[in-house]
């Protein structure tokens, strides 16, 4: 009776469909705690994994609807490294699932494509940047809790663990609560579901766990501050480029650079900084282009190789698609954080080289204003 049940239940077509799509492809999914994951990374991909902002949600899905229809569609955008499909025990999904791309714009380019698309077998896909939130909020803690204690238990119930900051809560200060930071949001939606069973098992302690809220970006989303420098969440606010942060002060921005603290001119009309030898200093871009602009002057002082992240933030109501950015430089004492603004463009790759390059362009501003150095 329970088979002729789940028969009706399940469309045995689209389940043939799906399987012989897998062995076509040569594909394996993995399920974990009601998640079906292919990739992660997939066979073909090469280099890191992606940063934030590159994962976009989809919802509305038809629960007899599978991998062999979705995961094509959202490749047909850029090649995917993670998709995560959302399963129930009776082997329907759960109408929603998360597509990682390699980076932000393409992610972007998911959704302006895809929203809204309506499946040749009926339904229309809904489809949103992910929050990927990282961050949880244990509750009901032990008031005798050690910090250093709580993040080795952590790590031994829950994969991905990267900090934990205890704090004192509640109207008398009383109640422990623990922030703990996870490499990503997959690593934090798995630990969500284990970690109260786990403590209750393991220490017989009833505690809750919870999604962090980062009220920053709320209020950024909200009043839409497009011209604000904005920090994501869990980085040091970056005051703005025209004033001089109080903390820098007793000491420079740049660190480990020759003629340390560099207070002399930043370029000159000809060459580079006095005090290096022509033949040492690295050959200045012939274009503008400010990307390469920022990694000449990286060279040139000895900085590092600058690490770029984007996210993407919102569609304003003109139209123009908003980023967050964080350039990290090794020898900078702090990120570079802003906000971008630009049109959408006529491919995916021509958008992601304007956001780079109105990223590095305001990261060279930003340089030179806090260090009082003369750009070009």
């Amino acid at each position: 009776m329970e088979g002729q049940q789940l028969q009706q239940v399940l469309n045995p077509q689209r389940l043939k469909s799906l399987q012989e799509w897998l062995q076509k492809n040569s594909i394996t999914l993995t399920q974990v705690n009601g998640q079906r994951k292919y990739g992660g990374p997939p066979p073909v991909w090469q280099g890191p994994a992606p940063g934030p902002g590159c994962e976009v949600f989809i919802s509305q899905i038809p629960r007899d609807i599978y991998e062999d229809r979705l995961i094509p569609l959202f490749q047909s955008i850029g090649t995917i490294y993670e998709f995560r499909l959302m399963m129930n025990f009776s082997g329907q999904n759960r109408g929603f699932a998360y597509a990682k791309y390699g980076d932000p714009v393409t992610a972007s380019a998911a959704v302006m494509t895809l929203h809204h698309y309506r499946l040749p077998e009926g339904g229309c896909l809904t489809v949103r940047k992910s929050t990927e939130k990282r961050q949880l909020r244990l509750g009901d803690l032990p008031n005798s809790t050690n910090q250093g204690e709580l993040l080795t238990v952590l790590r031994m119930l829950s994969d991905g663990v990267e900090d934990v900051l205890l704090k004192m809560v509640g109207p008398k200060g009383r109640e422990v609560v623990a922030l703990v930071n996870y490499s990503s949001h997959y690593a934090a939606s798995m630990a969500k579901k284990v970690l109260v069973q786990a403590f209750r098992k393991r220490y017989g302690i009833s505690i809750t766990v919870k999604w962090m809220s980062f009220s920053k970006s709320k209020h950024v989303a909200e009043n839409g501050q497009d011209d604000d420098c904005f920090t994501p969440p869990a980085l040091n606010p970056l005051p703005k480029p025209s004033i001089t942060p109080p903390h820098l002060h007793p000491q420079p921005l740049l660190h480990d650079v020759p003629s340390h603290p560099l207070i002399q001119p930043f370029f000159r009309a000809v060459g580079g900084p006095a005090g290096l030898r022509d033949e040492m200093m690295p050959q200045a871009p012939v274009n503008h282009d400010a990307v390469s602009q920022l990694q000449w002057i990286c060279e040139l002082y000895r900085l590092g190789t600058p690490q770029y992240e984007v996210r993407f933030h919102r569609t304003s109501s003109d139209g123009f698609l908003c980023f967050i950015f964080k350039i990290l430089i090794p020898g900078l004492l702090f990120p570079l954080c802003g906000f971008i603004r630009i049109l959408p463009g006529t491919s995916i790759q021509a958008m992601k080289a304007e956001v780079y390059r109105a990223a590095a362009e305001q990261a060279i501003q930003t340089m030179c204003k806090v260090s009082n150095l003369r750009p070009f």
